[in-house]
């Protein structure tokens, strides 16, 4: 059992990524720490914050125990007491933060592959290999990234000391204040490799969350990482439509791991806003409405959400892993953070919606309403999403076909007036528009 369900992480992960080089120096972070804790996220996110490798990348790690010279800024501190301060002065809001664990791969001209050469997989010429990915729709596709050095994980001699190595960039980060890792590429890593790094973690702090980043593996390879020992997966609700059967069938795998979570963009994606303009939708209300029902989705699909900085304002620009920087903020279209911060509360007030229990789909009126009945892990709580898949017209919806015991509902949906349901009624759902309900 998933040591969430065990009472160990009482609420689901509430994360607001701190792409670190849009906002600069650590003494910049600490100025948007009221912000975030105003939207009620629980946690922050940072990207690598280490020193890069040539290509400037923040995921081509050259050094694991430098900070990044570009968040340092002009402080006088020792780059751990400038880290140690911040991670501080988050706790006192009430933020926990976690960083990028980056373990399946190096920059290739890192300090690691300069002292330890040997860690890593090579080309038949002897040459540093470089990781890639392949397409999970089976297209054929490949994606290698040639700024970067793979480690070898096979089972040889070796494999210890890389463990213990990360084992100790685990201490080391632990010791100065990060209470959680997000684990780039967890599916290219053993199952055994991340057991015993997980293990030594909670020797420092039992509470210490690993967030397993699994986007673009198959399958098969989540499934390897069952027993690792992750608090959460990241899954993929931000592509469905509402209506296929994947997103399902893919909640119902990764809640038997571990709770995952949901988010309508990431630093890895076009910024939503980008893809509805690319559609065609241009009006400033339009944008603002569909981002407001993405995040309350997000929010109520799975035990955790995260949004990237910026996506409160509706910024347009990707992130970018070598290129972003200061200058590149933008002028905000509109401001979420009040609606982001109705729907963390109640996100966080809201038991079933921080455990994974099981959850079906229901096809209302000509099946352009989807209802998604969402129950707990333990005693007869639930939740019931209308979701109008329509993002054109509004629909009305005989509210039917739900279990024997969803017998009546109390509206929670952020701005809406705390309406109540029972079978037969009639439920009024704008063009794209999310609405929620629990057992009363």
């Amino acid at each position: 059992m998933v040591r969430q369900q065990e009472g160990a992480l009482a609420e689901g992960l509430r994360i607001y990524n701190l792409f670190p080089t849009l906002v600069g120096s650590v003494d910049a972070w600490t100025k948007q720490l009221d912000r975030i804790a105003g939207m009620g996220f629980n946690w922050i996110f940072l990207n690598p914050i280490h020193v890069p490798g040539g290509s400037g990348s923040l995921y081509a790690v050259k050094d694991y125990y430098a900070l990044n010279p570009l968040f340092q800024g002009s402080s006088k501190k020792s780059p751990d007491k400038l880290l140690a301060g911040f991670l501080k002065a988050a706790e006192k809001r009430g933020l926990k933060v976690m960083m990028d664990l980056v373990i399946n791969h190096t920059g290739n001209d890192s300090v690691v592959a300069e002292q330890h050469p040997d860690w890593f997989v090579r080309e038949p010429d002897g040459s540093l290999a470089a990781p890639f990915a392949l397409d999970p729709s089976g297209s054929g596709g490949k994606t290698v990234w040639g700024d970067l050095a793979e480690i070898n994980y096979s089972e040889r001699p070796e494999r210890q000391e890389i463990i213990d190595y990360f084992a100790d960039v685990v201490r080391h980060y632990m010791q100065l204040g990060f209470r959680g890792f997000r684990c780039d590429a967890a599916y290219k890593v053993p199952n055994a490799v991340w057991r015993a790094i997980i293990d030594i973690g909670r020797e420092v702090d039992e509470e210490v969350v690993f967030a397993s980043e699994n986007l673009g593996s198959m399958m098969e390879e989540v499934l390897e990482l069952r027993g690792a020992g992750f608090d959460y997966l990241f899954n993929s609700s931000k592509w469905w439509d509402y209506r296929e059967e994947w997103l399902l069938e893919q909640y119902e795998l990764f809640r038997s791991i571990a709770p995952s979570v949901a988010f309508p963009e990431t630093h890895d994606t076009e910024r939503l806003v980008a893809d509805l303009v690319a559609e065609g939708i241009s009006d400033a209300k339009s944008l603002e409405w569909r981002c407001r029902q993405a995040y309350l989705f997000a929010a109520i699909f799975s035990s955790g959400v995260m949004i990237p900085i910026g996506y409160e304002y509706g910024f347009r620009k990707k992130l970018h892993v070598v290129e972003t920087r200061p200058k590149h903020w933008e002028e905000p279209a509109f401001d979420l953070s009040d609606f982001i911060a109705k729907v963390n509360r109640m996100k966080a007030e809201t038991a079933v919606l921080n455990e994974e229990g099981p959850q079906k789909r229901i096809f209302m009126s000509d099946e352009r309403v989807v209802c998604l009945l969402r129950r707990g892990m333990r005693g007869s709580d639930w939740a019931v999403s209308f979701l109008n898949s329509d993002y054109n017209s509004p629909v009305t919806a005989r509210i039917q076909n739900l279990d024997s015991d969803v017998t009546e509902g109390r509206e929670i949906t952020p701005g809406k007036d705390k309406t109540r349901f029972v079978p037969g009624d009639e439920i009024k759902l704008e063009p794209g528009e999310v609405r929620i309900f629990v057992k009363s």
